[in-house]
């Protein structure tokens, strides 16, 4: 049976692959992070707009596997305009899921459901998960950082 959370490239994952949301950079970001997956090469750099507790605006660039850019695109349109703590949230239940910690059925997850799948296969989870760790590394470093975070996925998700 092929179901959503069975179905590793849904064409919602290849529509966001193919043509990526929030894609490219921000004038003035507020909050920045970098990610990179050795093991397959993704490569994704998170910038942010925080205004008073809230993600007002999100890009993401890079290159990385289908799986990788259609989660980052994913992750941009759930928190774009969305307060911090719910982006915090919402990427504990999606990694939850991806880990088997938590059923796809039983977490608020939206269209990121459509990547649930990734979680049969345990070397792609880091690929789907790639962005948003570099989303919490920007979002856990202190405003207007010239630096940015980054953040390898070495360790198990």
């Amino acid at each position: 049976m092929n179901t959503p959370e069975n179905d590793l490239y849904q064409e919602v994952v290849l529509e966001h692959k193919r043509a990526p949301r929030n894609f490219g950079h921000l004038d003035h970001p507020t909050h920045q992070a970098r990610g990179t997956n050795p093991q397959c090469g993704d490569n994704i750099a998170v910038e942010l707009a925080v205004d008073q507790g809230r993600v007002a605006d999100i890009r993401f660039s890079g290159q990385g596997c289908a799986i990788c850019m259609a989660s980052a695109s994913m992750m941009g349109e759930a928190v774009k305009g969305r307060d911090v703590e719910w982006a915090r949230q919402l990427q504990q239940h999606f990694r939850a899921v991806l880990t088997g910690e938590t059923e796809p059925e039983a977490a608020p997850l939206g269209k990121l459901v459509s990547l649930a799948g990734v979680r049969r296969y345990p070397s792609r989870i880091k690929c789907a998960l790639l962005g948003w760790h570099a989303l919490m590394h920007a979002l856990a470093q202190e405003a207007h950082s010239d630096a940015g975070a980054a953040v390898t996925l070495e360790e198990t998700p």
